[in-house]
Order: C-alpha cells, then sequence, then structure tokens
C-alpha cells in the first residue's frame, strides 16, 4: 500500500507562489493517478488539479487560468502542485491522493489513498 506524504506547506502572502510536494513510500508513484484537494474550514474538500501516470495529462480547477498547476517526476516518486496568485481563499489544508481508476479525476471519492495533508495560510 502506498503512503503518500504532503510537504511544502506555510505561511504566504496574497499574490505570492508556492509549490507543494506529495512524495510516495511503499509503492511507486507511476502506477498511480494523483490528484490535489483543498479543504478550507467549515467547507467541503474542493479537486484543484490532477494528473495522469505518464505526466502527459493534467486537469485544473477551472478558475482562472494558471493558477494551479500541477507536474510530477516519477523518478523522484512526487507530484508537486504549483499555485500561483494565491488568494485569500487557499488557505486551506491541502491534500494529495493517488488512483488507479480511470473514474472522474474532479470527485475525491474516487481517490483511495490519501496523504495527511500540507496546511497552507495566507496572509493579506
Amino acid at each position: 500500500q502506498v503512503v503518500l506524504v504532503e510537504s511544502g506547506g506555510g505561511l504566504v502572502q496574497a499574490g505570492g507562489s508556492l509549490t507543494l510536494s506529495c512524495t510516495a513510500s511503499g509503492g511507486t508513484i507511476a502506477d498511480y493517478r494523483v490528484g490535489w484537494f483543498r479543504e478550507a474550514p467549515g467547507k467541503e474538500r474542493e479537486f484543484i488539479a490532477a494528473i495522469n501516470r505518464s505526466g502527459g495529462r493534467t486537469y485544473e480547477r477551472d478558475s482562472k487560468p494558471g493558477r494551479f498547476t500541477v507536474s510530477r517526476d516519477n523518478a523522484k516518486n512526487t507530484v508537486y502542485l504549483h499555485l500561483n496568485n494565491i488568494q485569500s481563499e487557499d488557505s486551506a489544508i491541502f491534500y494529495c491522493a493517488a488512483a488507479t481508476t480511470f473514474a472522474a479525476v474532479t470527485s475525491p471519492y474516487n481517490f483511495a489513498t490519501w496523504g495527511q495533508g500540507t496546511q497552507v495560510t495566507v496572509s493579506s
């Protein structure tokens, strides 16, 4: 069973950028489609971005283009989420998740394995 660990969260100013990492152990991340979700206090977990196993296909939240970019380095067993022009709404816990199915990547219910999350806090 693969274990996912997120890192890279922290305090960031609005308008800045941040890169989060999702590193796998106990398995090969190349075997999984990986998604990123965020969960703010009192809100449901929502889709941010996802990437297929090879990295050749990505899916981003339909918001302002370029705000979220997902990439992967299978040699490092790691998937990244790049946050650009960070907004107050990005204050949340960001989770990565792994899936082996071909179900819709936008639904958290289609991901079987989750990391513990990394906190992003935005200051104005």
